[in-house]
Order: structure tokens, then sequence, then C-alpha cells
């Protein structure tokens, strides 16, 4: 109501479930826990605007707005029209990136009135515009297939990620950081299963009957002797009958 506008239905019903979101995680280095991963939707309470107060507190102190540069180059062909830090566009901060950005919910047309189409936009540290999403559900797909990793919004722009968190990259995300690579042989990062290795171990081996011990040559003459007398005596026996 404050400013006219009406959240997008995605963003909206994510309010209505949970007021914000935010997770971090940790690797374990030297048996020392590091801060790595940093996921933030800010609360409903701090989806500030910008672009409407001052950047600094000194009187007449100038504002987003007075850095707007008209020579920037409008959305030409693929590329989409950038948004504006003056009246033209209102902007909201979903994530402060830790100092490394902002990622914004961006209302591009605000005059003469509000249009309910959004999209969401990253504002690098030097104040250039990059897109992301055209939606708040594709951002949060985003997130959390980045897995929050640190600068990850810099894979969208046309400098890339930092040095140091392409290493990140490479040891959580390695298909996200080399999809040229990906492109070129597209068997790089298939998983390639051999069943005969996989379950090797569960395989089970025969039994093998115990076969009873060999009798000494001795032992199987007498059995065979006691064997031929009984059957004489039988033979015997029934002849007097």
């Amino acid at each position: 109501q404050k400013n006219s506008c009406v959240l997008p239905e995605d963003l909206k019903n994510f309010y209505l479930m949970t007021d914000g979101f935010q997770m971090t995680w940790s690797v374990k280095t030297d048996d020392t826990p590091m801060p790595l991963g940093s996921m933030v939707i800010n609360s409903v309470s701090k989806l500030c605007r910008l672009g409407g107060s001052s950047v600094y507190t000194l009187p007449s102190a100038p504002t987003l707005a007075d850095l707007e540069d008209d020579t920037d180059e409008e959305g030409n062909g693929d590329k989409p029209e950038k948004p504006h830090f003056d009246s033209r566009s209102l902007i909201f901060e979903l994530d402060p990136c830790n100092g490394d950005g902002r990622v914004c919910l961006v209302y591009k047309h605000a005059e003469p009135v509000v249009s309910p189409d959004t999209e969401i936009w990253f504002l690098d540290r030097a104040l250039y515009w990059h897109f992301l999403t055209k939606t708040f559900t594709a951002y949060y797909r985003l997130l959390i297939t980045h897995l929050g990793l640190p600068q990850w919004q810099y894979a969208f722009t046309s400098y890339g990620v930092s040095p140091q968190a392409k290493q990140w990259f490479n040891m959580y995300k390695p298909i996200t950081i080399n999809t040229a690579l990906l492109s070129e042989d597209a068997d790089s990062f298939v998983n390639k299963l051999d069943p005969n290795k996989v379950f090797k171990s569960k395989n089970k081996t025969p039994v093998l009957k115990k076969k009873p011990p060999s009798q000494p040559p001795g032992s199987q003459k007498s059995h065979t002797s006691m064997t031929s007398a009984k059957t004489s005596s039988l033979a015997g026996n029934s002849s007097r009958k």
C-alpha cells in the first residue's frame, strides 16, 4: 500500500508460508568450521526500496536516482531493458548478498501506474544491472541449485565470478562453472556405472559342501568282506529252509 504496488503471486505465496528465508552452511577445514554458503530472502519488513533515499545523511546528498545514466543502452534484441533508479522503476531488495551486491525485485514500469509485471535483477557493487530471471520462483530455484555459494550471482554477469569463488564452484558445483566444457563433451559429466564393480561385493559366493573324509584302504576292504559274509550267511539260511 505504501508503494502502490502488488507483490507477484509466487512471491506472495512464499511470504504467506514463511516471513523470509535464511540458510547458511559451513565446511570444515583443519577441524574448524568455516561459513561458506548463504541463501537469503529478506522478510517483508526488510523488503526495502532502493533509490528513494539518499546515499549519505548529509544535506543535499546525492541519491541513486542522481547516478542514473541515460546513456546506458536500453533493451535491444535479446537484452532486456535495464531498471532505473528514478521514478520509472520500483526496486526492492531481496538479498543483500553479504555485501557483494544486491538481488532485487524490480517493477520496471511504474509510470503512470505500477505495472504488475516484475523481474529479478542483480545489482553489482559498481551499480551495474544484470538480469537473472523473470519470476521469483525461477530465482528461488537458481538460489537452491547454486547452494548459496559466494558470489554465485556473478556467474550471470559478463565478467563472471572471482578466482577464489571459482575454486568453490569447482569443488561443489563443477557443472555450473564448466558449461563450455559440458557443451563440447556431453559425456564429460555423465556418471558411468559399471554394475560388475558396484555389485561385486554383493554377489553371493556359492557354498561348497564338505566332502566326508576319505577312509583308508584297509577299512574299505574289511567293510567289503563283512558285507559279503553277511550275504553268504543269508543265502545259507534261505537254502536250509
